[in-house]
């Protein structure tokens, strides 16, 4: 095998690689000269198994060869400039692979040094949603295997390491991942003379809304919510526009509806989730901490009380028959720095 950066897996390390994961606005700065980068462990059903089998023999996952390092790894590459981290991790998927995925759970993060500089990689489950591996020059063999055999084939123990978190991820029954994004940014209340149901977004909050379509298209949203106010409106309907879906508005969203009558703001989420797939619910600054903590509490994930909801964000909640199971807290659809 050729010398790679990944030999070293002593050096190599996978942090947080728990239920709840965050990825935040500046990844970057909290790794020494870091360069980032991400990618995902792709699995499929086993053409075997039945459809409603749920165990970890039900299930195959892709390992990749690389003729420039001649080791078998995981999809993964470096962040271009201009996107945030899931855009990367869905794009080194399709130019690896030539597959069309669906990101679903954030696995974890690892780090090894590279020279003089500390290698970044988040990892996070993907479904094949469709396509054919086509060899290429970074990538000339790919194989479907069980999940034992592949981590046997994996070049590094940080990757099998990164497999076994997934494993246990993809087991997890999850039925439904809802996106809950709060508004971007809009024009201060200070500034605002009117109504402040029809405050707008200002000229970042804008841009944040239309970072959010490729921040989001990984997940392959599945339908729009928003609460009333314009600028909750404003923030959903760009990536409604993408989807060719209507935007759904309910007062039951945003924190009127929150302090006017919390158990039927409870219900209409909870109403969201029974759908199942992928909706996005843009919400407001105060009810998307407290309905986070009610639906820990009602779970089996334990969350702080005081869940953060930066302008632009967004939660990955992931539910299973109903209760919350796993949340991933995306912090800005900006570009990573």
């Amino acid at each position: 095998m050729a010398l790679h950066e990944e030999d070293k897996d002593s050096a190599a390390e996978l942090l947080v690689d728990g239920r709840y994961q965050r990825i935040p606005r500046d990844p970057a700065k909290h790794f020494k000269r870091a360069t980032l980068a991400a990618g995902a462990v792709l699995y499929r059903r086993r053409a075997d198994t039945a459809e409603d089998a749920t165990g970890t023999d039900a299930w195959e996952t892709a390992v990749v060869h690389r003729p420039h390092y001649d080791d078998w790894s995981l999809p993964k590459g470096k962040v271009d400039p201009g996107e945030a981290m899931p855009t990367t991790a869905h794009r080194e998927i399709v130019e690896e692979t030539g597959l069309e995925t669906r990101l679903e759970k954030l696995v974890g993060t690892v780090t090894y040094p590279v020279g003089d500089r500390t290698k970044v990689v988040y990892y996070w489950t993907a479904s094949v949603v469709s396509g054919e591996f086509t060899a290429n020059n970074e990538v000339d063999e790919l194989r479907w295997l069980p999940f034992d055999e592949a981590a046997e084939l994996l070049s590094y123990a940080v990757d099998r390491r990164v497999l076994e978190k997934a494993l246990k991820r993809i087991t997890a029954g999850v039925d439904t991942r809802v996106l809950y994004v709060r508004h971007a940014r809009a024009h201060q209340r200070r500034n605002w003379a009117g109504d402040d149901f029809k405050r707008p977004l200002d000229k970042k909050g804008r841009r944040q809304s239309e970072m959010l379509i490729p921040a989001l298209l990984p997940f392959h949203p599945t339908a729009v919510y928003s609460a009333e106010p314009d600028r909750c409106r404003q923030t959903a309907a760009p990536l409604a526009d993408e989807l060719g879906v209507d935007v759904t508005v309910d007062r039951a969203f945003g924190d009127e509806g929150w302090l006017e009558n919390m158990t039927g703001a409870q219900k209409a989420f909870t109403d969201v989730v029974a759908e199942g797939g992928v909706p996005v619910i843009v919400g407001q600054g105060l009810i998307i901490p407290d309905m986070i903590a009610w639906l820990s509490a009602n779970g089996t994930l334990p969350l702080d009380s005081d869940a953060e909801a930066k302008k632009a964000s967004c939660w990955v909640l992931s539910f299973a028959d109903g209760r919350l199971v796993g949340a991933d807290y995306l912090a800005s659809p900006l570009p990573a720095k």
